[in-house]
């Protein structure tokens, strides 16, 4: 009895961690995504400035991550609920929409031949993404294997994309400011819209089957 009141309380405050990660996440994307889209507006960087687009539909996912986090909290025994289900179709549907701009963006810059003013933001804000992101991803695969608890480390993958997806626009920023090599933004661009569309796709695809890929009974 002792031993299960002991256990108890360890899932209980590894659950506050996992909640206070899920929020770190939600505030940074904000910011990011301000500033990803205000200099990505204003150097007319298209790879920025969907990166910050895909910042902010990260909010929306993150909200339901928040929400499943205090599910578990309070009610783990009840299996998703309609607020996890809505937030994964709008991020699912987010990301296909921003799938198909980041396209067309991409396709009137070949044709109007124009490029960036600069990308050293995207150099920068990529940089800063980059070591935030593997903390965070770090930090939610220990907490996920400590609850053994597949929902936290699925998220955890999510925030892996992240982190890969960081290094597609420090890479075509780089190669932009540094060396000049023209339509490396146009690169970043399609490769950020290409890890959208998985992510869209494997929203809708959780939406559908109305659970997460795991078998943790406390999250289905």
């Amino acid at each position: 009895m002792e031993s299960e009141t002991v256990t108890l309380e360890k899932d209980s405050k590894l659950l506050t961690v996992a909640m206070i990660l899920s929020l770190v996440i939600i505030f940074y994307n904000l910011l990011e995504g301000g500033i990803s889209v205000f200099f990505g507006a204003s150097n007319e960087t298209l790879a920025l400035f969907g990166f910050g687009i895909d910042s902010f539909v990260e909010v929306i996912s993150g909200i339901g991550i928040t929400h499943m986090v205090w599910r578990m909290r309070t009610r783990s025994g009840e299996k998703r609920d309609l607020f996890e289900m809505t937030a994964l179709r709008i991020t699912g549907f987010a990301f296909y929409l921003l799938t198909t701009g980041l396209v067309f963006g991409a396709a009137w810059i070949l044709y109007s031949v124009s490029r960036p003013e600069t990308t050293l933001a995207g150099l920068i804000i990529s940089f800063v993404s980059i070591i935030t992101m593997y903390y965070l991803y770090r930090k939610k695969v220990e907490v996920g294997e400590n609850l053994h608890s597949a929902p936290i480390i699925s998220d955890a993958k999510c925030t892996r994309t992240c982190f890969y997806l960081s290094f597609i626009l420090f890479g075509s920023s780089s190669l932009y400011e540094i060396f000049g090599i023209p339509f490396t933004d146009v690169l970043g661009s399609l490769g950020t819209a290409w890890y959208a569309f998985g992510e869209g796709r494997e929203a809708t695809s959780r939406a559908i089957k109305g659970q997460l890929s795991c078998g943790d009974e406390r999250c289905k």
